[in-house]
């Protein structure tokens, strides 16, 4: 079984050897920057791993998993334009640097890139790819919809939230998993048992990535930290503490969110982790990080291979779960 960092060096040639397009430079230098960032490559790379689990051979997984980690840059493209995001991974957003009609156009050309790529799949596989992609991409832009709708409201369950998370963030790794997978040509239910894994994976990954944004480094995290306190973001800690907070305690989460209270950006991030510390929040999402991680461990479980070929996955899902970025 190949290792996260064989697989990696596998597929970072394979980066440096896209070719977008020469003109307009305007048009392809964003995705290039945008691609060059680099980024952990986790999706690609669990697509890799997990073909491997069935076959030796994976060049069949190579070109499908770079167009899945190109549409993953294409999300967080059009993520940053609607959120208004100044910087990614400690470099200004596309639309800071190009503005935004460059952005969109970019990301435009990004998804169909995407899309060219994943269309390079192996003949006997291709359609059921394709279809798990069209279907992963729609799903996206369901949950992408579903944020914007939640920051308006006050009364997000934590049934909701994850569901909004399911669709805009897990479900990714669970199509990246189960492309490697059907390329590799496991059987239905393996498929759909490493594609379950991927789901409870990545809102676990999520969970991560909110308690990040108030408890991480800015210089290791990438990004602002309280960015998502800022904008008002539901996340599952502002969920939480919504649910729990007493009757004081929303006043003054009331009054941070009316800008001409005169507050500056630090007073209001401090007041929320004050909130999320005196409610005990990060020890209830890491309570529910772990449970989401032994789902996904169970999954890995009832995969009818040898358990020797599944130690690599099992280190990237402690990978995941550890992140400081």
């Amino acid at each position: 079984m190949l290792s996260f960092e064989q697989v990696l060096n596998r597929l970072e040639p394979e980066f440096n050897r896209l070719d977008f397009g020469r003109s307009p430079r305007c048009l392809f230098e964003p995705i290039e920057y945008t691609l060059a960032q680099g980024g952990k490559r986790i999706r690609p790379c669990l697509t890799l791993m997990a073909c491997n689990i069935y076959k030796e051979n994976i060049d069949g997984a190579v070109k499908p998993a770079i167009g899945l980690e190109v549409f993953h840059n294409f999300t967080l493209l059009h993520d940053d334009l609607m959120d208004q995001a100044d910087m990614r991974r400690n470099r200004p957003t596309i639309h800071k640097k190009w503005g935004m009609n460059t952005a969109i156009l970019s990301g435009d050309a990004m998804l169909i890139i995407a899309y060219r790529l994943i269309g390079k799949t192996p003949e006997p596989y291709l359609k059921r790819i394709m279809d798990l992609f069209s279907q992963t991409a729609l799903e996206i832009c369901c949950g992408q919809q579903y944020d914007m709708e939640f920051e308006k409201r006050d009364d997000v369950s934590e049934e909701e939230y994850l569901e909004m998370i399911r669709l805009k963030t897990a479900v990714l790794i669970a199509c990246c998993m189960k492309t490697g997978a059907i390329i590799g040509g496991a059987s239905e239910e393996d498929a759909d048992h490493l594609y379950r894994f991927g789901i409870y994976t990545g809102l676990a990954f999520q969970l991560q990535d909110d308690l990040l944004d108030v408890y991480g480094d800015a210089g290791t995290f990438g990004k602002k930290i309280g960015g998502d306190i800022l904008c008002d973001k539901k996340t599952f800690l502002l969920t939480h503490a919504m649910m729990l907070a007493n009757e004081e305690q929303k006043a003054r989460m009331a009054f941070f969110k009316n800008p001409s209270n005169g507050y500056s950006p630090e007073e209001k991030i401090e007041a929320y982790t004050d909130l999320y510390n005196r409610l005990h929040i990060k020890d209830i999402t890491r309570k529910k990080m772990d449970g989401l991680y032994k789902l996904a461990m169970s999954e890995l479980a009832l995969l009818r291979v040898n358990r020797e070929s599944l130690a690599e996955i099992h280190t990237i899902g402690n990978m995941l779960m550890q992140r400081e970025s």
